[in-house]
């Protein structure tokens, strides 16, 4: 990187600590609590002398040393740039308390207000520290220096380590003054919706992210061949659960003789993460509450490149699939293929489908279930896990019948039928 980018990055960075500063003491004005990282030297601050700013500088000292505890020999020197950065944003929140000394919300809903546009300016001020990618805050720090140590998962540490925060401040606001002080439904709401800020502003914002710092190319990453380009033939086999769809997908597969991924796409995105496949298995294509993993997610959104769990499958899966559709002729089993492929020209997206009779008693049979009604719950929550992932990760619906060029009953034509009929209808779109 040259000292003219890196100049920059940190002046993109200062400004997004100034902004949070203004933040901080938004929330805190509000008198509904503070954020989580702020709690303990809020409540500090006001059973002593030293401000909330000063006591802010204290704790992410102590951060800092905790840090260089926990990695010891695998502490980086550069991270001690975190001393000069913590006593900076110390004295910018004690600035702009003194700037917002004349906000003193009486009315609940004007507090509710000042909280949510401090949350909103928290929320901008992380976007520009995140995109200017040179140095973390203490809080953020720690946390990652707990994740690399344990090997832990970030968003799962940020929330204990959020209300480790918030647990010790109020402990100390009830030893100090006996009653809950400085630690309230404002800590909560922050905690909860600074990250989603932050991490909407990213996607909202990504054209000024890439004029700030234009992206350099990956040579890791597959181009979509342009159109009329030599570009092996790929099906892409979306199906209900029970449908019979993979059996269907192997069929097209053995009559065409070239290979069907599903499982072997599991061993792959394995192999790249370093996962084990049963991980793998366990966690791909399933998202029971869309709104839940965005909670939980949003607090990847204050470390560049970080990722939940499911996003880091999603990425490695559609980078496994783009590859493989760039190289060679083959089906592919689900994993929202056809979503991922929309831009290729030559792949042919087949969803199928079946009565909810014959799901049912397809999936009795394979998975030795012995009612009806525990198939049909099966089914559902399935159902309902690949529509919450590919909303959330593609914001699309799946199943539309928009997104297939062919949509076909298995059990009004059995699957070598329907194999044959996927064929014919190539040939006759071709």
């Amino acid at each position: 990187m040259s000292k003219r980018e890196l100049v920059k990055r940190y002046i993109v960075f200062l400004i997004g600590l100034f902004i949070s500063s203004f933040g901080v003491s938004f929330v805190t004005k509000a008198d509904l609590g503070t954020s989580p990282i702020s709690s303990i030297p809020y409540v500090l601050s006001l059973g002593f002398k030293p401000t909330l700013g000063q006591f802010t500088i204290f704790f992410s000292l102590f951060l800092i040393a905790l840090q260089v505890i926990i990695l010891r020999k695998d502490f980086q020197k550069i991270q001690l740039l975190q001393i000069p950065v913590s006593i900076l944003f110390g004295y910018f929140i004690d600035f702009s308390m003194i700037v917002l000394g004349w906000l003193r919300p009486e009315a609940y809903y004007f507090k509710i207000i000042s909280l949510l546009v401090g949350c909103l300016i928290l929320g901008i001020g992380v976007y520009f520290e995140v995109i200017a990618d040179v140095i973390m805050l203490p809080g953020e720090a720690f946390v990652t220096a707990i994740t690399r140590k344990f090997g832990t998962d970030f968003g799962t540490t940020k929330v204990c380590f959020d209300a480790s925060m918030a647990i010790v401040a109020g402990i100390l606001s009830f030893v100090l003054f006996h009653t809950l002080t400085g630690v309230r439904e404002g800590t909560i709401i922050a905690a909860l919706i600074v990250g989603m800020i932050a991490r909407f502003l990213g996607k909202l914002l990504k054209p000024l992210t890439l004029l700030l710092f234009p992206a350099k190319a990956d040579s890791t990453d597959t181009a979509v061949p342009a159109p009329g380009s030599a570009q092996p033939l790929v099906i892409t086999i979306g199906r209900e659960y029970g449908s019979g769809g993979r059996e269907v997908g192997k069929a097209v597969a053995k009559k065409l003789g070239i290979p069907c991924y599903d499982d072997q796409l599991i061993f792959q995105v394995a192999q790249e993460l370093g996962y084990s496949d049963e991980y793998v298995r366990e966690h791909e294509q399933k998202l029971d509450h869309n709104i839940l993993y965005s909670l939980y997610s949003q607090n990847c959104a204050y470390v560049n490149g970080e990722e939940g769990k499911y996003d880091a499958l999603f990425h490695a899966e559609v980078k496994t699939i783009q590859a493989i559709a760039a190289k060679e002729p083959c089906v592919i089993i689900g994993r929202l293929g056809n979503f991922i492929l929309e831009e290729n020209h030559h792949a042919f997206h087949v969803f199928v489908t079946a009565s909810a009779y014959a799901k049912v008693k397809r999936v009795m049979k394979r998975e030795n279930i012995s009612t009806g009604k525990e198939a049909e719950n099966k089914i559902k929550k399935v159902e309902t896990e690949r529509k919450n992932y590919c909303k959330h990760f593609l914001g699309k619906e799946w199943g539309a019948s928009s997104a297939y060029d062919l949509i076909i009953k298995t059990d009004l034509y059995g699957v070598e039928n329907t194999a044959d009929m996927i064929l014919t209808a190539m040939e006759k779109i071709s």
